[in-house]
């Protein structure tokens, strides 16, 4: 069949009941193309009216898909599966003209978000009760996993698929209907993923996307039938999403921001570890939650590693992300550019040494697009605001410790708990590290620690709020509900009423 969303129309819309809805509200927002600096389509923004149609339609669907025989499930999922892999070009050429990533890189998106669409294919396997027989008085105990009903999900600009492919799969395989409330940045890959999700054969409802900003949002966390909430994107938000979904009754797992650091160990190959710097800080731009941001140079090795980052990102290939051979692409939009440019500017004014100022870069041919080089930053200090802070662009500091010791101090006093690495050819200093650090995700001589889809993901600290990781068996109990059932048969020897609690 034919998709409308392999080219993306001049105005995106939203999802619901399986068709296109330009909206009730007569509110839109430009969407760029960030590597030409021009506006590509502009994105309708939801009204109320939108979220509380959006919810009825969930909500009338979940009930007959949560009651639907869970292989039945499972079968959608699979064909979902499979026409995400066929058309994984056409979804990230979308990523990468409204996001601004390379081709390659939004490809590798598309393959993330493919591994946890594959998990939620295993939902039978997951959603295994346990039995016990003849727990006492004739009666049996066992337990399930219920689906909640209507759970919705607000994701980020920097993965408009795979972020998204963490929470959808799961949660329909869970029996639940969902809600996606993507960012509007880079809308147009949620559309397409919805019409993917039709041709699969998921019911009207089961799947809708609504458009919008921080109205669309608040309309979610407050209506009453939307049972959870899923967050990725910065601190402040999450903890707002948090704060909010708890006084509204809902459940949520709420992901914030992040500021990782790489440990390098005077002992580390250190080609190796220069190499595992460039692709962590600056691949798609630093616009990434696991993005190392901070290397931490242990001992002497500090004028070398920064020696080598250098050398090697002087030779970056910095281009539309559609271009042959490009290593990074453009910053989203110029507004994350300033940002970005405000932060290398109080680096300096604070004392820390620019090794490479990233700042007005231009690409031939894409003058207005929304560049930046690589930026490094040596004799970084704990108390500066580029070490505080997270800057989410191309902007890698190094600071400098004389021991491990010091090194896993410092980590694990910054409020960010997302990610780590530490390149170390010992093996009781690994040890050492991953027992010792106080972070959600730990990398040894692997730079971006991303769990596999059958693991989990999440952060620590101010990095995540709520009691449970994304995706992975995580997800599953985050969308679902525990059940416990005692039962016993009237001929199994009842002798009457029973005054005191039951024991063996």
């Amino acid at each position: 069949m034919p998709y409308q969303y392999i080219n993306a129309p001049e105005l995106i819309g939203h999802w619901i009941d399986n068709e296109f809805h330009p909206g009730a509200g007569d509110q839109r927002k430009p969407v760029f193309d960030p590597a030409l600096g021009k506006v590509a389509r502009h994105v309708s923004l939801a009204a109320r009216g939108d979220v509380d149609a959006a919810v009825a339609s969930a909500l009338a669907a979940q009930v007959k898909w949560g009651s639907l025989a869970v292989q039945r499930r499972a079968r959608v999922l699979f064909k979902f599966r499979d026409l995400v892999e066929r058309h994984t070009d056409e979804l990230a050429r979308l990523i990468t003209r409204e996001h601004g990533k390379t081709f390659p890189d939004a490809k590798g998106e598309v393959q993330r978000g493919l591994e946890v669409i594959e998990f939620a294919c295993g939902i039978p396997q997951l959603l295994k009760g346990e039995h016990s027989d003849n727990v006492g008085g004739g009666i049996s105990n066992w337990n399930q996993r219920m689906p909640l009903g209507v759970t919705a999900g607000i994701t980020p600009f920097n993965f408009p698929v795979m972020v998204p492919m963490w929470m959808a799969p799961v949660a329909i395989a869970c029996g639940n209907s969902f809600i996606l409330k993507p960012s509007e940045r880079d809308p147009s890959p949620s559309l397409f993923l919805a019409e993917l999700f039709r041709e699969a054969g998921l019911p009207a409802g089961v799947f809708n996307v609504i458009q919008g900003d921080k109205t669309a949002v608040d309309a979610l966390l407050e209506h009453p039938d939307v049972q959870a909430v899923s967050f990725v994107g910065s601190t402040p938000i999450a903890k707002y999403i948090y704060e909010t979904s708890a006084k509204h009754g809902k459940r949520s797992q709420a992901l914030g921001g992040a500021k990782n650091h790489m440990v390098v160990m005077p002992d580390a190959d250190l080609d190796q570890a220069a190499d595992a710097l460039i692709g962590a800080a600056y691949g798609s731009a630093g616009e990434r939650c696991m993005a190392i941001s901070v290397a931490v140079a242990v001992g002497d090795i500090a004028d070398d590693l920064v020696a080598k980052v250098k050398a090697r990102a002087e030779k970056l290939n910095i281009n539309d992300g559609e271009a042959a051979g490009a290593d990074m692409g453009p910053i989203v939009t110029a507004e994350a550019k300033a940002r970005i440019e405000s932060y290398i500017a109080s680096g300096v004014e604070e004392g820390a040494t620019l090794v490479m100022d990233g700042r007005n870069f231009k690409v031939p041919g894409r003058e207005d697009g929304y560049f930046l080089g690589a930026t490094l930053f040596d004799d970084v200090k704990p108390d500066m605001k580029i070490y505080k802070e997270e800057i989410f662009g191309p902007v890698l500091t190094v600071v400098r410790v004389d021991t491990f010791a010091e090194a896993v101090q410092l980590v694990n006093d910054h409020e960010f708990g997302n990610g780590v690495a530490c390149y170390t050819r010992d093996g009781r200093t690994a040890q050492e590290f991953a027992q010792k650090i106080r972070i959600g995700m730990v990398g040894i001589n692997v730079p971006l620690p991303v769990p596999m889809a059958w693991h989990s993901f999440g952060g620590w600290k101010q990095s995540l709020f709520g009691d449970h990781h994304a995706y992975g068996e995580e997800g599953v109990r985050f969308y679902t509900r525990y059940k416990s059932i005692m039962q016993r048969w009237p001929d199994s020897g009842s002798k009457g009423p029973e005054f005191v609690m039951p024991v063996n």
